[in-house]
C-alpha cells in the first residue's frame, strides 16, 4: 500500500510539473508578444492574420511556423512601382486635375494599346499605369490591405503567381471583349487576390469567424461594386474628347482569382504542385490564354 501511495504521489508531482511548465511557456509566449522588439514577429499579429486568412483547421500549423521571413516584398514592391509611375506621369505632363491623366498615360510605353499589341510586354506592364488618383488609391489600398496578410501566410511566390495571373487574364480578356480600347491599372491583379480570398471565405465560411465572415463578404462586394462603377463610368460616360478605357480586366481578374487563386490559397499546408486542382486550373487558364493569342493574331478587329 505504501508503495502504491508513493507511486500516486510521484504521478501527481509529474503532472504538476508538466502543468507548471505549460503555464510558464504560455506566460513566456505572452511576454514575448507584449515586449518583442520586432513587431513583425509578434505572435498576436500572426494570430489576427490567421483568423482572417485561414480556416480554423490549419491555423495551428501556421502559428507553429509563423515568421516574417521573407517579408511581404512582392506586394510592397509592386505598390511602390505603381505609385512611382503615377507620380512620374503626373509630373512629366502637368495636369489641371489628377482625377484623370489622359494626356500622359496614353503616350506611355507601358499602357496596353490595341494598335501596339505586338509589344507583348504591354499585356503585363499596363498594371503600372493608372488613370488617376481615385483609380490608383483604390487599387493600392485594396492590394496592400489584402495582399500583405495573404503574403505573410502564403509567401510572395504564390501571391505573385495569383496577382500576375489576374493581370495577364485582364489584358487578354480586354483584347477579346473590348478589342479597340486602351487598358490601364492593376485592377486585374487586385481582383485576382479578392477572388481567391472571396472563394476561401465562402467555402470555409463556418471556420472563418461566421459573424465577421458576413462583414468580410459585404466589404468585398461593396469594394467590387464601387470599383466596377468607376470602371463603367470611365468606359461608357467619359467625355467625347477623352479616351475611354476597358473594364473587362476586372471581370477576368476576378475569375482568375476564383480558380487559380482559390486553389493556391487553399493549399496552405499542402504541396501546391501535388494538388490536382492546381493543374486543372492551370490547364484551363492556359487554354484560355492560347485562345486569346490566336484571336489577337487572326481574328481581332484591331488588326
Amino acid at each position: 500500500m505504501a508503495a502504491d501511495r508513493d507511486l500516486e504521489m510521484e504521478d501527481m508531482n509529474l503532472n504538476m510539473d508538466r502543468d507548471m511548465k505549460g503555464e510558464l511557456e504560455e506566460e513566456k509566449e505572452m511576454r514575448e508578444d507584449r515586449g518583442g522588439k520586432d513587431p513583425l514577429k509578434n505572435k498576436k499579429v500572426h494570430r489576427v492574420v490567421s483568423k482572417w486568412m485561414l480556416p480554423e483547421k490549419v491555423r495551428r500549423t501556421y502559428l507553429e511556423r509563423a515568421n516574417c521571413l521573407p517579408p511581404p516584398v512582392f506586394i510592397i514592391s509592386i505598390s511602390l512601382a505603381e505609385l512611382a509611375v503615377f507620380i512620374y506621369y503626373a509630373m512629366w505632363k502637368p495636369q489641371k486635375q489628377w482625377i484623370t491623366l489622359d494626356i500622359g498615360i496614353l503616350e506611355s510605353p507601358f499602357i496596353y494599346s490595341p494598335e501596339k499589341r505586338e509589344q507583348a510586354w504591354r499585356f503585363i506592364s499596363y498594371m503600372l499605369v493608372h488613370a488617376g488618383v481615385q483609380h490608383l488609391v483604390g487599387n493600392l489600398i485594396m492590394q496592400l490591405v489584402l495582399g500583405i496578410p495573404l503574403e505573410m501566410v502564403h509567401k510572395g511566390l504564390r501571391v505573385g503567381l495569383v496577382y500576375l495571373a489576374g493581370v495577364t487574364a485582364g489584358s487578354l480578356a480586354s483584347s477579346i471583349f473590348d478589342p479597340l480600347r486602351y487598358l490601364v491599372g492593376a485592377s486585374g491583379g487586385v481582383y485576382a487576390l479578392m477572388g481567391g480570398y472571396f472563394m476561401n471565405v465562402l467555402v470555409n465560411f463556418r471556420e472563418m469567424i461566421p459573424a465577421l465572415g458576413i462583414v468580410r463578404l459585404l466589404i468585398i462586394i461593396l469594394i467590387i461594386l464601387s470599383d466596377m462603377g468607376f470602371a463603367l463610368y470611365r468606359r461608357f460616360f467619359v467625355p467625347a474628347n477623352g479616351s475611354p478605357v476597358s473594364f473587362a480586366a476586372h471581370i477576368a481578374g476576378g475569375f482568375a482569382g476564383m480558380s487559380i487563386g482559390y486553389t493556391v490559397f487553399s493549399c496552405f499546408d499542402q504541396a501546391l504542385l501535388k494538388d490536382p486542382r492546381f493543374w486543372i486550373a492551370i490547364a484551363a487558364y492556359f487554354a484560355c490564354v492560347l485562345f486569346a493569342v490566336f484571336f489577337n493574331i487572326f481574328l481581332s478587329p484591331a488588326n
